[in-house]
């Protein structure tokens, strides 16, 4: 695969289509049951190296259908955290609304797969988990800087 242009992929996400990398990467993940796609070759989007993927499956809001997210993850004790960066959009991505009305989630992450409850990371814990995801994904902060928005982090709780 070539490098990604992240822009082309914001377009493709706010037309409400998911781009094809995306989608292989997803189909990898769950096809594999997780021995593909758990680590995920972010050199592409400006990442290094392999970097740890989780499958998020939410809620919609409004359709009340069920929607699958590769995303990266970092992890903070015993919990996983996300980033909703949107590549610097200055909007949120879809899921950010579906977790604030439903935080009730699934997660894969590699082949185990658990249920899971969601809560947006605000103050002093956002500051302290946003180090934690620039180390993990330094590219986070090149998306910040391209915002105005606050970019999310959730605390993704095993149940």
């Amino acid at each position: 695969m070539g490098k990604i242009d992240v822009d082309s992929t914001l377009d493709e996400l706010d037309s409400g289509s998911l781009p094809s990398w995306i989608t292989d990467h997803l189909n990898d993940y769950q096809q594999s049951n997780g021995e593909q796609g758990h680590f995920w070759d972010a050199t592409e989007v400006g990442g290094t190296n392999e970097q740890p993927c989780l499958v998020l499956t939410t809620v919609g809001r409004r359709s009340g259908k069920i929607y699958d997210h590769p995303l990266l993850y970092g992890v903070d004790g015993d919990n996983y955290l996300i980033v909703g960066s949107k590549g610097g959009a200055d909007t949120d991505p879809g899921w950010y609304f579906n977790l604030l009305a439903s935080p009730a989630v699934e997660l894969q992450v590699g082949k185990e797969k658990f249920v899971a409850t969601a809560r947006l990371a605000e103050g002093a814990e956002h500051e302290r988990l946003w180090s934690i995801m620039t180390k993990v994904f330094p590219p986070y902060i090149t998306y910040q800087n391209k915002t105005s928005r606050r970019i999310p982090i959730f605390v993704l709780e095993a149940e």
